[in-house]
């Protein structure tokens, strides 16, 4: 099942906002927590103490909390790599290795008896998981995560996250990233140009950040990196379908009943034999036959406008199509809305036979 999550900082606000921040995100149906122990300061048995707090807040609410850790934190706090106990004892779910060890340290740490998951950096493309697999660990505690970046023009280009996210899923390993809230205006750091994993995502809407990594199908769980997101952006990511893109449109404001039937009801795919001009939905053409669809507004086809093919192209008509590229449009074919604009990038990622649904957020004028 794929998971939604948050980060907490506990360096920025108080305990009592965090704790806030958290129940009203389990409320909502989220069940992971990121966050970083590299990053605390101060008298170290407050911050344990702090901390232990705050993740016992989360445990009992049933959320899932990883704490990202380097070899340094071993050290400072006298811990060795088998023997897990004081991050149980924190009740925290796993440790994110933000740096790892040879990869035999690795393997050894997913044995711990308290069930631990031990998560590892996916961004940095190097062979780190073949390394460790290569020393037998045990996969059911192995876990992976990409990076997230606070600084602009930083993030992973799409390319690199595709390779370094194949490698995991080929592997059997469940996957993490980031997305970045626009009502968030912090993390770990003192850089603040949000805070995701794709530099693509910076600055979209959020429920398009996820949309994209939930439809690559290499992400499972997806966390939002810098704190706090609004309730308005939990509540939106909470009514999400995860496994079913759904894309975000506006349409006529006069848009007949069975044209908009075609549009809010069906569930749309894209016909395996496909076009590079357009995504084609046609079983609204067989179900529809005996309807007349009358042309409407026949402008100028641009790429992410929503098209229903009028009676007067025959055998086609009332088929739902999506423009993938400008075109001209013949004079039979009604545009009868459009993908908002910052989503259709999405379409480029619909994969012949793919499933979508289609989902009103706007009136579009003619």
């Amino acid at each position: 099942m794929r998971e939604l999550g948050i980060s907490i900082y506990p360096d920025n606000g108080s305990k009592e906002e965090i704790k806030r921040y958290i129940s009203l995100a389990a409320q909502y149906g989220f069940t992971r927590i990121f966050t970083c122990l590299i990053s605390l300061k101060g008298d170290k048995n407050k911050v344990i103490e702090d901390f232990k707090d705050i993740v016992g807040h989360a445990d009992n609410l049933g959320m899932k909390v990883i704490a990202d850790v380097t070899p340094t934190i071993f050290e400072e706090f006298n811990i060795s790599y088998d023997d897990l106990k004081f991050f149980k004892d924190l009740k925290l779910w796993g440790l994110r290795l933000d740096l790892g060890f040879s990869g035999m340290e690795e393997s050894i740490m997913t044995f711990n008896p308290y069930g631990l998951k031990i998560e590892v950096n996916m961004s940095s493309g190097t062979k780190y998981l073949d390394n460790i697999l290569s020393y037998v660990p045990n996969k059911d505690n192995l876990i992976g995560c990409h990076n997230f970046y606070p600084h602009k023009y930083t993030g992973l280009s799409r390319d690199h996250f595709i390779n370094t996210s194949m490698e995991y899923r080929k592997k059997g390993i469940r996957t993490a990233a980031f997305v970045s809230s626009s009502n968030g205006d912090f993390g770990p750091w003192q850089v603040r140009e949000g805070l995701c994993t794709l530099e693509d995502h910076r600055n979209l809407p959020i429920e398009t950040q996820v949309k994209d990594l939930f439809n690559t199908d290499l992400i499972d769980d997806v966390i939002i990196a810098n704190a706090f997101a609004s309730e308005d952006e939990l509540r939106a990511l909470s009514e999400m379908n995860r496994d079913l893109l759904t894309i975000n449109i506006e349409v006529l404001a006069d848009l007949p009943e069975i044209e908009r039937k075609i549009l809010m009801e069906e569930l749309h795919f894209n016909r395996g034999d496909v076009s590079e001009y357009m995504i084609r939905s046609t079983q609204s053409r067989v179900k529809y036959k005996d309807y007349y669809f009358k042309l409407f507004n026949p402008k100028e086809i641009q790429k992410g406008d929503i098209l229903i093919d009028s009676s007067l192209y025959d055998r086609y008509a009332g088929e739902l199509q999506i423009a993938l590229k400008d075109m001209k449009n013949s004079g039979k074919t009604s545009v009868v809305g459009r993908v908002v604009e910052e989503e259709i990038y999405l379409l480029d990622y619909i994969l012949p036979w793919q499933k979508f649904k289609l989902k009103e957020k706007g009136i579009k004028s003619g």
